[in-house]
């Protein structure tokens, strides 16, 4: 009996034992997981990675009614290669890091006055002065930014990319656009990312230069500077909002808010509507005029297996054109391939289908097809009048379609196979903020590659 004693003790000290040493591991694992992105950093060279991006870019524009120039098509074809380094950071409570970047812009076609498709730059003049008489064969860039992080929040100075819905730098072309200032990013809060930012200068998307100006898309005025602060909040799973505010310098201040919300249904089903909204007032010496500008797009989907359907309605409420600075500072839903659909009083309406091929068979392969409508119910005034002119009783519309693969496997893994066309067709009273009547086609390679 005294042995049985001795034994049931031995096990319950030792059941004890490890489950105390099971309550460390558990603990030491939650201490782990809560630790800030600095204190778990691994050093300036451990966490650092280089990636290549190689594109192959093909542009053919048709005017079909260009009166405002002689060129009746824009032509051209480039290749290039986007190699970026992304250091970690030092260890420690501040870290520090480095984000460098290095592109080349090479010609492939670029034919005596076909230029002018934003591929390449147009340093080549003809003997009439029209400086879209070819692209240059070959241009390049390289730049970066220092950066340091405290816990869960990072700040930036240098030349760097921006995604901020008032200031977001543009990749619709070879390579991408970039802007000279300072970013600060925080994700203390979980589920609450801040961003603030004031930028200088900029490097256009066909440019060698980093000291560009920063320039309105409409008014066309070159201003000296962008700030911005803003942030995004995740409310739940399903539901999402994001709220920016934003200056450029003696021109205008800029208020963005966005609400985002997608249901399932089923499981081969989901809900989603997505809304923004931008209200734009002049400021300081209101070098682009008068400006009382509300924006707004409200565009619902329904996705049902490898089908989406969505509609959606955008208005300009006010008697200028919604304008902006930076190549893709424009979160609206008839922001398209060849118009923005934002013309001064201009509503528009489209309708749009997405087809994912990978619940047939084809992983990697997808189909899109819209067509947006526009009529503009305002004139532009003062600043804007004098560069666009009379746009009010402008109607146009814009049919685009889209196909793209990606090789899921093999020695082609992720490279990827993207078609764009787009035909646009507009009165003159909306070209005159569009452009001219268009059939324009894109054809676009990429191939990333994760060098170390």
């Amino acid at each position: 009996m005294q042995m049985m004693k001795s034994s049931l003790m031995a096990l319950a000290i030792a059941a004890a034992t490890s489950q105390l040493a099971f309550a460390d591991v558990q603990d030491d694992a939650v201490a782990k997981k809560n630790l800030s992105s600095q204190a778990k950093s691994n050093g300036f060279l451990e966490d650092s990675h280089v990636d290549l991006l190689s594109r192959n870019f093909a542009f053919l524009r048709d005017f079909k009614n260009n009166s405002s120039s002689s060129q009746s098509y824009r032509n051209e074809w480039a290749q290039g290669e986007m190699l970026t380094l992304t250091s970690g950071f030092t260890q420690g409570t501040v870290g520090v890091g480095v984000d460098a970047f290095g592109y080349l812009g090479l010609k492939l076609n670029s034919g005596n006055g076909t230029g002018g498709t934003g591929l390449l730059p147009n340093d080549h003049v003809s003997a009439d002065g029209d400086k879209n008489y070819g692209g240059n064969d070959e241009y390049a860039k390289a730049g970066g930014a220092v950066k340091l992080r405290v816990s869960e929040t990072v700040a930036k100075y240098g030349d760097m990319r921006t995604t901020a819905p008032v200031f977001a730098t543009g990749d619709s072309r070879l390579l991408p656009e970039t802007a000279t200032g300072f970013n600060v990013m925080s994700k203390e809060i979980s589920g609450l990312v801040a961003e603030a930012g004031h930028f200088t200068a900029f490097s256009n998307r066909n440019s060698s230069n980093f000291d560009d100006e920063l320039t309105t898309n409409y008014s066309r005025v070159a201003v000296d500077a962008i700030s911005y602060f803003g942030a995004t909040y995740a409310v739940t799973d399903e539901l999402s909002t994001r709220f920016y505010a934003s200056e450029v310098e003696d021109n205008w201040r800029q208020y963005y808010a966005n609400l985002n919300y997608g249901v399932a249904l089923a499981d081969d089903q989901k809900l989603a509507v997505d809304f923004n909204i931008y209200r734009t007032n002049d400021y300081g010496n209101a070098r682009s005029g008068e400006i009382g500008n509300t924006t707004f797009s409200l565009a619902p989907s329904y996705a049902l297996g490898a089908h989406k359907f969505t509609v959606a309605y955008q208005q300009v409420r006010g008697d200028t054109p919604f304008d902006y600075v930076g190549g893709s500072s424009i979160v609206l839903a008839n922001y398209v391939q060849y118009s923005d659909f934002n013309g001064a009083g201009t509503k528009s309406y489209q309708a749009r289908y997405d087809l994912n091929m990978a619940s047939f068979g084809v992983p990697g392969l997808s189909f899109m097809t819209r067509y947006v409508t526009g009529s503009e119910g305002e004139s532009s005034s003062d600043v804007y009048t004098a560069k666009l002119g009379d746009t009010h009783g402008g109607k146009s519309w814009e049919q685009d379609f889209e196909a793209k693969y990606v090789f899921q496997e093999g020695p082609a893994k992720d490279l990827s196979l993207r078609l764009r066309e787009a035909v646009y067709r507009g009165n003159t009273a909306a070209n005159k903020v569009t452009g001219a009547d268009a059939n324009e086609v894109r054809l676009i390679a990429e191939y990333p590659l994760s060098i170390l």
